[in-house]
């Protein structure tokens, strides 16, 4: 049985296991890189790039029996052929790119699905060279093409971006779309094909609508099947021939999406409580609550984020990885989840005394919703930045800066503790400098071909100027913190002030490793993450909590227990 399903063209597969009587393989590692142009080619070559994902995240997909001669292999584009809706991905773009275009679709769409998808795709031209694609599918398609199958793309999308696919792909002898007047899916699209080949064809589907097709054509297949077609197929007896399944788990996917390893930024809520040497319960709760309301806030934002950047994170080495671009993740939940997120998160805000009250009794706020208003900024803000300033040279790092800011300033709303010019002062420059390093990091790997930076307005010839406005902005951070230890105050919370200066050695040492690591192109993009993952600077972060702590009294504890 193996030896007739596994031909000459497919000797790179290797069986997995078996269920139902389906063979199930993995693809070779040759196989598992996302795509690019380079790697989605007319000559059905793929070359292995260096980061290319390890074997265990394989897509895996069932082998066919062979295709009959003269059976024509039709295949639906949105879901099945590119992991994505073609649709939305236009929405969304459009969304960012021509924004008052959105109030004109009621319109369009009183006009009809087809004339919708016109219009759209008449405003908007989709980057169909780094769709996601499903590349076990894609592979298989490929090796029909190869051995003199004839192809045909059968979608509801609009011509438009189903043509500009297929001349892409170059593996098509055809394309049935839908033409502005007549939208071509379910039934509709049954009756074009039974028209157009009768019996003799094959379909390769992923939703509900497709059931019908599968169930009148030969050799059905199915492409990241989703569990309403599963269930319809299930309940009418139809058994598809082949799954070409690449997606990974969903709990994994959701986990990235909500880029939890980000929450450590709002740590930052609790600096004023540290700062001003604050231990009650209800200070601690506060900060706590708000902990968590900006986390949720921050996760659905980065998923706006994500969903308005789409074609940007696509063409970026790592960022295309990410489940919205990658297709792993539909943009429907990516918005329910907005929904969601926002409104818990706003939610525990808005009854933020409440729940202090209840958890650490009574510990009255100055400003009840003070929390909230800044919770709001930083929403809102957030979203225009997504929106505007992350395209606008210089103005989108001091607005990433000012949000780091924010954090603090919300964490004294939450805590009733107030914070000093001399933090103020110093987090301006402090997080200025890694918004710089940031934006650098990006920046570096644009060296060698001197291109522009996808959806920003820097070039490759900027670097040296953003070097120099962080470091100065480093460096001016660790000026305020010499004059905050002169300061008189500074007395009132430190018992030996002087062993501050410790501090700043310490801290000139972190930040000028940041920038030594980021001109090296060494760095992450987001420094924050590397700051938590790197061994070196987790312990210079340790040393520093250790002469804090020594100054402000730890070291008259420890000659007491001495």
């Amino acid at each position: 049985m193996h030896s007739r399903l596994a031909d000459s063209a497919e000797k790179d597969l290797r069986c997995h296991f078996i269920i139902d009587g389906i063979v199930t393989v993995e693809r070779s590692r040759r196989f598992l890189m996302p795509m690019n142009d380079q790697e989605i080619g007319t000559s059905g070559r793929q070359n292995t790039p260096a980061d290319a994902p390890p074997a265990s995240a394989a897509p895996r997909l069932t082998i066919a029996p062979k295709i009959a001669p003269g059976v024509v292999i039709c295949v639906d584009l949105d879901g099945t052929l590119v992991k994505s809706d073609t649709l939305v991905d236009s929405l969304l773009v459009m969304a960012r790119q021509h924004p008052a275009a959105l109030l004109r679709l009621p319109g369009w769409l009183a006009q009809g699905k087809a004339a919708l998808k016109r219009h759209i795709t008449g405003v908007v031209s989709l980057d169909v060279e780094h769709l996601p694609y499903n590349r076990p599918l894609l592979e298989w398609l490929r090796i029909q093409h190869s051995q003199g199958h004839a192809l045909y793309l059968a979608t509801a999308s609009d011509r438009a971006i189903a043509d500009r696919v297929a001349a892409f792909l170059g593996i098509f002898a055809g394309v049935i779309a839908s033409d502005g007047v007549t939208n071509i899916s379910g039934h509709g699209k049954l009756a074009v094909l039974q028209e157009k080949f009768g019996e003799r064809f094959c379909y390769i589907g992923n939703a509900r609508p497709d059931a019908e097709l599968l169930a009148a054509c030969q050799n059905p297949m199915v492409a990241n099947p989703d569990r309403a077609l599963r269930a319809r197929l299930k309940s009418s007896g139809t058994v598809a021939s082949a799954i070409f399944d690449d997606r990974g788990h969903p709990l994994s996917n959701w986990l990235k999406a909500l880029r939890l390893h980000q929450w450590a930024k709002n740590t930052l809520l609790f600096v004023p409580l540290f700062l001003a040497h604050r231990w009650a319960a209800g200070a601690f709760t506060g900060a706590a609550i708000a902990f968590v309301s900006f986390g949720l806030c921050a996760s659905a934002t980065y998923i706006i984020n994500d969903l308005l950047d789409l074609e940007a994170d696509r063409r970026h080495r790592s960022k295309r990885r990410r489940p919205f671009a990658a297709g792993d993740l539909s943009a429907f939940s990516g918005i329910a989840a907005v929904i969601l997120l926002m409104a818990v998160s706003f939610a525990l805000a808005f009854f933020l005394q409440p729940l202090i009250f209840r958890i650490a009794g009574d510990y009255p706020l100055r400003l009840p919703h003070a929390f909230l208003g800044w919770l709001i900024l930083y929403a809102v803000t957030t979203l225009i930045y997504s929106l505007y300033f992350k395209r606008k040279m210089l103005l989108d790092v001091f607005v990433l800066s000012g949000l780091y800011t924010v954090r603090i300033l919300a964490g004294s709303a939450a805590t009733n503790v107030a914070i000093s010019t001399w933090l103020a002062g110093f987090s301006v420059f402090f997080f200025l400098s890694l918004a710089f390093v940031k934006r650098f990091s990006e920046l570096e790997s644009l060296r060698e071909t001197g291109g522009i930076s996808h959806g920003r307005g820097y070039i490759a010839g900027d670097l040296e100027q953003i070097r120099a406005l962080g470091t100065g902005a480093a460096y001016a951070s660790v000026i305020i913190m010499t004059l905050y230890i002169r300061d008189p105050d500074t007395r009132l919370l430190y018992n030996h002030p002087y062993l501050l200066w410790l501090v700043v050695p310490v801290l000139l040492l972190w930040l000028t490793v940041v920038w030594m690591r980021a001109s090296r192109g060494e760095m992450h993009d987001d420094p924050i993450v590397w700051a938590l993952t790197d061994k070196r600077s987790l312990l210079l972060g340790l040393l520093m909590g250790i002469v804090v702590w020594l100054a402000a009294g730890g070291i008259d504890r420890l000659t007491h227990l001495v």
